[in-house]
């Protein structure tokens, strides 16, 4: 991450290792004030501290900046996907949506900026219906659920997000983008 040979776009670098010198300045992680009272260089922890303290905004932008596409490619196929830009896509999208939902605004019904891209094919199960709005909550939530099931397979929050829905039936999915029919989608099986 402090090679900058191996960024694509030099301003961005500089951006992410600014964010990144911040970032561990403000930690309260003792095992990044230890880290600075044992060693004076080189200037950042070694990647597996530092990236424990990065935010998900800055993760993203690393990754998407990282010149190495093969590299991205194996990391992407890590989580069942077949191409880097999918996974980056992903990173900047719930990096909006995660930054909405701490700051408390409503994300039912929203459109959101940044959309992800939605694979043709993966490694776990997708859904079928590509007739989706990209910019709507529900292709969110499909990345999340499918990101989850790609490293714990006994994840709930498919069945979590079903129960939500039953329990507030007085929401409208189709406000959020579900389509009919959408737990019949192999994802939400």
């Amino acid at each position: 991450f402090a090679d900058e040979s191996l960024s694509e776009d030099a301003d961005c670098f500089q951006s992410n290792i600014m964010h990144i010198r911040r970032e561990i300045q403000r930690s309260q992680e003792d095992y990044i004030r230890e880290h600075f009272e044992r060693y004076d260089t080189p200037e950042y922890p070694p990647v597996w501290k530092t990236l424990e303290v990065l935010t998900l905004g800055t993760l993203s932008k690393l990754y998407s900046n990282f010149s190495d596409h093969t590299a991205k490619d194996l990391i992407a196929r890590e989580f069942g996907l077949f191409q880097h830009l999918i996974l980056g896509s992903w990173l900047a999208s719930m990096t909006v949506l995660r930054n909405k939902c701490a700051n408390h605004p409503r994300v039912w019904n929203r459109r959101f900026p940044i959309m992800p891209i939605l694979p043709r094919r993966t490694e776990h199960p997708w859904i079928t219906n590509r007739n989706v709005l990209p910019y709507k909550l529900y292709v969110q939530l499909c990345y999340i659920a499918y990101w989850l099931r790609s490293f714990n397979a006994t994840s709930s929050f498919t069945n979590d997000i079903k129960a939500l829905l039953t329990k507030y039936p007085v929401v409208d999915p189709m406000a959020m983008g579900f389509q009919r029919y959408w737990q019949d989608e192999p994802l939400w099986q």
